[in-house]
């Protein structure tokens, strides 16, 4: 019996992540794929707050908390309504 793993690589998290939820919320913007369109959220133009809440299962308070950390350490930035890894 054999164990498929992803063939997807994904980037190191950057190493000022502490929080277990601002990487999930990291990780969520740097690599989910659309199924429609096959690109990352990022990608796409990012993702909103509404987004991240059902697809996380986060309140929204703790999302703005952690988008507006990620955005002070200049990794998340805000794209219109959207946020996205900064480039």
């Amino acid at each position: 019996m054999s164990v498929q793993r992803p063939t997807t690589s994904t980037e190191p998290l950057p190493n000022e992540l502490d929080s277990p939820r601002a990487k999930l919320v990291y990780l969520y913007l740097s690599t989910e794929r659309t199924a429609a369109t096959g690109t990352t959220a990022s990608d796409a133009g990012g993702a909103s707050i509404d987004e991240l809440q059902s697809q996380l299962d986060l309140q929204k308070i703790t999302l703005y908390s952690i988008l507006r950390t990620l955005r002070e350490r200049n990794l998340v930035e805000k794209r219109g309504d959207s946020f996205a890894v900064a480039e």
